[in-house]
């Protein structure tokens, strides 16, 4: 086999990876989408914006926390709703979806990390449940007349 046919390119890979994913049949390609950039961002605010030129490692219960506020940020109120039609309905859901990965070979893991990293790292109800909106300047009357 030659070198060319040896390589695979960003659109196969991406295509292996949306396979894999429907075929498991859990959680949705969209889901597997924020779980990336859930772990994008919770890869820089531990160990900086260069992050991605090093070797990195973040927690389960880091990118369970991480997933939060970035579902909080991106969907507010309907945060639990966003993940629950996903299937997404409990931290572990997101350690399903890590080993997964890492079972395909697209992720790696430390001899330290387990699933039960993933386990129970905050109750869904609690943390999506009391999201208030805030108004800020827009919600404030103008009382200077």
């Amino acid at each position: 086999m030659s070198q060319e046919s040896a390589k695979v390119t960003g659109t196969e890979l991406l295509e292996r990876i949306e396979r894999a994913i429907r075929q498991d049949g859990r959680y949705s390609p969209e889901a597997f989408d924020f779980l990336h950039r859930g772990l994008e961002l919770a890869t820089r605010l531990k160990h900086g914006p260069n992050a991605r030129r090093t070797p990195r490692h973040v927690s389960g219960q880091e990118l369970c926390h991480t997933l939060r506020a970035l579902a909080l940020q991106m969907w507010g109120p309907l945060a639990r709703e966003v993940l629950r039609r996903w299937n997404i309905h409990r931290t572990r859901d997101f350690g399903e979806m890590v080993y997964l990965l890492i079972d395909l070979d697209l992720m790696g893991r430390q001899d330290s990390d387990d699933i039960a990293d993933f386990d129970d790292v905050y109750d869904f109800r609690t943390a999506f449940g009391s999201y208030k909106i805030p108004l800020g300047a827009a919600g404030q009357e103008d009382r200077s007349g």
